[in-house]
């Protein structure tokens, strides 16, 4: 052996450091300084990297924030947040009430026709809008195909979701909070 091999180790990047150059790509395209197609380009080198040398290039033309300005820049998200958080939160303790039956096999339907066993003389809810169900020891609703929709906690429901006492439900325009 007359020489030795000195071998240098490239060190992978970090997920960390893979997920700080997708929020910088993330960041560029929303300030419109590189386009989505570019940004899905330099999204797949820095997943498929296998030096950080390859990520730094990704995110050599964009300015990165450093730590301090990400916290102020979160905290500055957060408060500009608060006074709509505050006025959803106001809102939905203000809303009417709609008590949940007692657990039994049948479904409680809810909807316009009158055959509904909860029925709401408004024009946004559908003949057969909802459908109220209590299995295995939870309450289910699920949307029956109304065209505005029902919305659970401000997210409009496809399917069915489980809900619980507090919960803010909608059926159309008709919205209510949950209560035992």
């Amino acid at each position: 052996m007359t020489s030795l091999e000195f071998r240098t180790q490239v060190t992978r990047p970090s997920e960390a450091e893979r997920d700080r150059a997708i929020e910088v790509l993330r960041n560029g395209t929303g300030e419109g300084r590189i386009s989505h197609d570019t940004f899905m380009r330099r999204m797949h080198i820095v997943l498929t990297a296998g030096t950080r040398a390859e990520i730094a290039v990704t995110t050599a033309d964009l300015p990165t924030h450093g730590r301090l300005s990400g916290i102020a820049l979160r905290t500055v998200a957060l408060l500009s947040a608060l006074p709509v958080r505050l006025r959803g939160a106001w809102r939905t303790a203000r809303l009417p009430g709609l008590r949940l039956p007692e657990p039994g096999a049948k479904p409680l339907y809810i909807g316009r026709s009158p055959l509904s066993d909860l029925r709401f003389d408004d024009g946004t809810v559908s003949r057969r809008h909802a459908e109220l169900r209590y299995l295995d020891h939870q309450w289910r609703l699920s949307d029956l195909g109304s065209r505005n929709g029902t919305f659970v906690n401000g997210v409009r429901i496809a399917g069915t979701v489980c809900v619980r006492p507090g919960d803010h439900v909608a059926f159309g325009n008709l919205d209510f909070r949950l209560s035992a």
